[in-house]
């Protein structure tokens, strides 16, 4: 059985591709908190995604959103221009959960549109209906 589950912060912008067929392909790396270092420890992963989840995650994400995902670890191989073999493992996602919203324009704002500068709290309690 080979299933990870990952929640992390992108550590950079998503890149967009397609293969000569047309298939969508979307690579970017998180970075993954792990809880019981006794100093702030990350592990660093790189994420592979396809057809439309590939395109939605090219779109809504950008570096620093934290992201949930779902996949399996897949090693590969290849040579480098220098002749050297080289070794990867990535995660190859078949489900993605976006933790935090909005477009690549809103960054900052991972509320999406909603303005907190027009947020009016509630003075009395009577006004609220539970």
């Amino acid at each position: 059985m080979n299933r990870v589950i990952l929640i992390g912060r992108l550590t950079r912008d998503p890149e967009l591709r397609f293969t000569p067929s047309g298939k969508a392909v979307c690579k970017f790396g998180i970075a993954v908190n792990r809880l019981f270092a006794k100093e702030k420890e990350a592990d660093f992963f790189n994420v592979v995604t396809f057809d439309k989840r590939a395109e939605n995650c090219a779109n809504y994400l950008a570096k620093g959103r934290l992201v949930g995902l779902e996949g399996r670890l897949q090693s590969r191989s290849y040579e480098a221009q220098t002749g050297e073999k080289r070794y990867v493992t990535e995660v190859i996602v078949d489900n993605v959960e976006f933790l935090e919203w909005g477009d690549k324009k809103q960054e900052g704002n991972s509320t999406g549109d909603f303005n907190y500068d027009e947020f009016q709290a509630i003075d009395d309690d009577e006004d609220i209906p539970f």
